[in-house]
């Protein structure tokens, strides 16, 4: 070998998880209508990657992976999430599922260094931004086929496969009876479509833009808010209209952009009045307006009183809250209205539904403090981050901006699914904003 040969040897970067981490990232979020495969990668990524970075360790070959920044920012907002876990489960209601929690929590850490590598070199980030947006497109399409046909293809495909494994269909005839709303590749028996794709929908969005620039974000917004106005969840459409502010602003200017919002909700309204079940929730909201607590416990779905319990939670476990997960051991004791039948049926509220509540309730104002220091942190970052670093952060960065925006409706962060979609778009955040490479 000549000498030449062998500093080129030298000078390249060890092989790691950065060559099949977008892959693995793609495949998480392909999979999250089938909750426990998505779960099974998310824990064979974080296996294999503690595998594979203690065996670079020992060669001295981790660094090239990912910036001394990233490193420490994908950790910090783990810490940020999980450190309210351990500090909540030393007194919690129910100790045994809070420090199960605590200990099956350690798995996100390796995985948010996993998807943080995924996007830390330019053809990386692009392969994985890329593989987000086609997701998110084929879920979009497949939404709007429903629209027309009545069923999800892909959903349909997922419940054939599973009559062909062991008899049995993902959901039961009852809960495809109750479904109001259009459920698209998640089924009617797990209901966050409207959710999920508005999450993910910058990534689809910001693609359009870049590729076909302002035809391509319209064609995308219009086909992306249809099927979000059938999807029927309210706290999606705030966060996809916080998308559409966002990501429209730079693109259309302001002027432009509030002209075609304006078109936007007209066209959503006018197709809402189209649909019963889109009609049902736009009556329902109006009963906020009526001045009485139960038109507003109506609008809200019975919310209000799981704020009222959350609150009183509070207030009983006021320094690390009741337990991450303990929302539902603790509601009993602190329901405002045991007597009444609530708007989502019998049993305890699973969770308090709204972010800054479920930290407060199960994590007390400590959890708050150190989410806060997080997202102060996360802050700081873009702050000081060159703009070619901002440009490259700015899907992972609306999308996780969006999904934790505090004046909103939640699912639960301290649940598997959402506290993994929550911690992925963190990573991405982390490691596109801080990555090694100057390139876009």
């Amino acid at each position: 070998m000549t000498n030449s040969s062998a500093d080129v040897v030298a000078a390249a970067p060890p092989r790691g998880p950065g060559r099949w981490a977008p892959l693995w990232v793609i495949a998480f979020v392909a999979l999250w209508p089938a909750p426990g495969l998505a779960e099974t990668v998310l824990a064979l990524g974080a296996l294999l990657t503690v595998a594979r970075l203690l065996q670079l360790r020992l060669r001295g070959g981790i660094a090239p992976l990912l910036s001394i920044p990233a490193w420490a920012l994908t950790t910090v907002l783990f810490l940020a999430y999980w450190l309210p876990q351990l500090f909540s489960a030393v007194d919690a209601i129910d100790a045994d599922a809070a420090w199960f929690k605590v200990a099956a929590g350690l798995r996100y850490l390796p995985f948010m260094w996993l998807v943080a590598i995924a996007v830390a070199t330019g053809p990386r980030r692009r392969l994985t931004f890329a593989g987000l947006a086609v997701i998110a497109a084929v879920w979009v399409v497949d939404g709007l086929v429903q629209a027309v046909a009545g069923t999800s293809a892909l959903f349909w495909s997922l419940d054939q496969l599973k009559w062909l494994i062991n008899g049995h269909a993902l959901c039961t005839p009852d809960e495809v009876a109750a479904v109001d709303r259009l459920s698209g590749v998640f089924g009617p028996c797990n209901l966050k479509f409207g959710q999920v794709l508005a999450s993910l929908s910058p990534f689809l969005l910001f693609a359009l833009a870049r590729r076909w620039g302002m035809p391509g974000w319209l064609l995308g917004a219009v086909a992306t808010g249809v099927v979000m106005v059938l999807a029927g969840s309210r706290a999606a459409w705030i966060t996809y209209a916080l998308v559409l502010l966002f990501s429209g602003w730079r693109l259309l200017g302001g002027r432009r952009l509030l002209l075609v919002m304006a078109i936007g909700l007209a066209g959503a309204v006018a197709l809402g009045l189209g649909s019963a079940q889109v009609r049902e929730r736009l009556a329902r909201t109006t009963l906020a307006f009526s001045g009485e607590a139960a038109g507003v416990d109506a609008a809200l779905s019975g919310r209000s009183q799981i704020w009222s319990a959350a609150l009183c939670m509070v207030r009983q476990h006021p320094v690390n809250g009741v337990g991450t997960r303990g929302f539902r051991e603790a509601y009993p004791a602190c329901d405002p209205d045991p007597a009444r039948t609530a708007a989502w049926g019998e049993g305890p509220a699973l969770h308090a539904h709204q972010i800054v509540l479920e930290i407060l309730a199960e994590t007390g104002v400590l959890g708050l403090l150190l989410w806060l220091a997080g997202a102060a942190l996360a802050w700081r970052a873009w702050r000081y981050a060159p703009a070619d670093a901002r440009a490259r952060a700015r899907p992972a960065a609306l999308a996780l901006a969006v999904t934790v925006f505090p004046f909103n409706t939640h699912l639960a962060f301290y649940s598997a699914f959402w506290g993994g979609l929550t911690l992925m778009l963190a990573a991405l955040y982390a490691g596109s904003l801080l990555a090694r490479d100057d390139g876009c």
